[in-house]
């Protein structure tokens, strides 16, 4: 009964543009990219631990976003990053009541550490998260995030073709921070804890991508990895919680296409296999300007 839109952006901002804290794009010096982009979540079926199951009560879960996004070049070898994400979440049954507003502020720095003349380079990524508004984070699947601050380490190896054709391996860890929660006591594990602070688990995150990219070109096929290291399960017919033990293995296309300073892109996904996640099917398109000064 989780959801997974904003996992997804807390893990990394993966709808996409110019460059991302995934890749080996960068954008050259005195550039900035900006990209605004719209993204349509949704799952009907989820998993209750390992258990796969629907619910009557909820019926479809619907989320709705759209994220502004910057990538400024400092150099040619270091570029920094900020998006903010304005999400909109409801459900096609029951009585809950839908959460909307805009959700964490992301800053991200990517430097080129190695490259080789073969095509072979290597890169390291710093991130961090912290929430802009004061909204719910203990109403999930309708929360818009799970207001915990955040820090991320990766590695990225890249190795790209005089052809255009690319290969890409990354593998990540996330911190986060204790979550305030609106009530003195909670269950975990089937322990009663008696504090308003509930932990939110560390997490690793890994992806596998193969594409082309030639001048204004892009294609993509990837595979994204998420899973936390602690945490309980959601109990049988009970709603889910920033404590649980969140998983699960994403695949997609992506595609971006531009030839001057404007352009666009795409991207398709499915979640396939999960724990205390819902089975999501995601589309995201956006809109994308290169400014040059």
């Amino acid at each position: 009964m989780n959801k997974s839109l904003c996992l997804l952006l807390l893990i990394s901002i993966r709808f996409a543009s110019a460059q991302m804290p995934h890749d080996a794009i960068y954008m050259p010096k005195n550039t900035t990219c900006f990209a605004l982009i719209g993204s349509k979540s949704t799952w009907k079926n989820y998993w209750e631990g390992s258990l796969k199951r629907d619910n009557p009560n909820l019926g479809t879960f619907n989320s709705n976003a759209v994220m502004a996004m910057a990538a400024v070049g400092l150099s040619s070898k270091l570029n920094v990053m900020v998006s903010v994400p304005y999400i909109s979440n409801y459900t096609s049954d029951g009585n809950l009541k839908g959460q909307k507003g805009i959700q964490d502020l992301s800053l991200w720095a990517k430097y080129k550490v190695f490259e080789h003349s073969n095509g072979l380079s290597v890169h390291g990524v710093v991130g961090a998260s912290t929430p802009l508004t004061n909204y719910l984070p203990d109403f999930l699947p309708l929360s818009i995030g799970l207001k915990s601050k955040s820090l991320t380490g990766r590695v990225i190896l890249n190795y790209k073709t005089k052809a255009g054709i690319y290969v890409n391996l990354h593998g990540g860890y996330i911190a986060r921070d204790k979550v305030k929660l609106d009530r003195d006591s909670y269950q975990v594990n089937g322990t009663v804890v008696y504090s308003n602070l509930m932990a939110v688990p560390n997490a690793t995150e890994a992806g596998f991508r193969v594409g082309y990219l030639k001048s204004h070109l892009q294609v993509e096929s990837f595979v994204e990895q998420f899973s936390c290291l602690s945490g309980d399960n959601i109990r049988r017919n009970d709603m889910p919680a920033v404590s649980n033990k969140m998983a699960f293995r994403n695949v997609g296309l992506f595609f971006k296409y531009q030839p001057k300073n404007l352009g666009f892109n795409l991207r398709v996904s499915q979640i396939i296999s999960g724990q205390n996640i819902g089975q999501t099917k995601s589309l995201s398109a956006g809109v994308l300007y290169q400014l040059n000064y």
